[in-house]
């Protein structure tokens, strides 16, 4: 398999989960404004989204997004714990909490990243991400990890 990441991006989460897990995968790095590979390859051919994750497994078929890619990478090897058991409630509450992180507090962040962001929208960003990470503080005060007491994929995209 491989995994395409850009530096500093949640492209960071499956790799943790490949090395947590045990599951072999090849990194390949894609330039952040050409979307190409050091190779040269046009990443845009692979996934056309041109975001970061994207794994492609042995036999050419591509996953796009983070917490479908840590999702399979877990289940590659489920005596790894790093998530529950498919069709299980607290495998719906592992969805549950990457929905949250991708959909609220990791898209939060674009403003801080984005040099066109005026002042006043990263204020608000950040203003906005401090209530967000005020809820996780309080949903983590009596666990160690999102999940429980057993690090999960969840803490790897958090």
């Amino acid at each position: 398999m491989k995994l395409y990441y850009f530096a500093g991006a949640c492209s960071l989460s499956p790799h943790i989960v490949a090395l947590e897990a045990g599951v072999a995968v090849t990194m390949v790095k894609i330039d952040r404004k050409t979307k190409k590979t050091e190779t040269g390859e046009d990443y845009l051919a692979l996934n056309s989204k041109g975001a970061v994750p994207a794994l492609q497994l042995d036999d050419g078929r591509v996953l796009t997004e983070g917490p479908a890619i840590v999702q399979y990478l877990a289940d590659q090897k489920p005596e790894s714990g790093l998530a529950p058991r498919a069709g299980t409630f607290e495998r719906y509450q592992l969805m549950e909490i990457l929905n949250y992180l991708t959909s609220e507090v990791h898209k939060t962040f674009t403003p801080l990243f984005h040099p066109e962001s005026s002042a006043d929208m990263k204020e608000a960003a950040v203003t906005s991400l401090s209530k967000k990470f005020d809820w996780l503080s309080g949903f983590l005060a009596k666990k160690p990890y999102l999940m429980g007491n057993t690090f999960t994929v969840a803490d790897a995209y958090s």
